[in-house]
């Protein structure tokens, strides 16, 4: 591993820390146009390596900050999400990878084109 490769893993890892832990984004919506734009990925490696980020439960700790400052985080809804991400996780990545890597990345940048306008919008 070069040292460019290093300083790209090392941003693209605190962008996404920083963002989850602000703002509650970071896997998708960071580490995926990072992956590309800095390490030359394509859509598919992009998001299996940030799902395999994700599989360490990093942002736990992220989430236990919020809780022990008090603000509420209903564990137990935040349980029965995480169960059934893993199902949709599953059926969403087998429906994946027999996508062509062109039409899934304009998927992907339509769903954070419409997720951005609605946030903008919104009050």
């Amino acid at each position: 591993m070069n040292l460019t490769v290093l300083l790209s893993l090392v941003i693209i890892g605190l962008a996404a820390g920083v963002l989850s832990g602000f703002m509650g984004v970071g896997g998708g919506v960071v580490m995926i146009p990072l992956m590309i734009l800095l390490l030359g990925y394509d859509q598919h490696a992009a998001q299996g390596t940030s799902l395999a980020v994700l599989a360490v439960p990093v942002t736990f700790v992220a989430a236990y900050t919020y809780h022990s400052t008090g603000h509420p985080i209903n564990w137990r809804y935040a349980l029965v999400i995480a169960l059934f991400f893993i199902v949709g996780g599953y059926l969403g990545s087998k429906f994946a990878v027999k996508i062509d890597q062109g039409i899934l990345k304009k998927i992907f940048a339509g769903i954070l084109i419409v997720a951005a306008i609605k946030l903008f919008f919104s009050k």
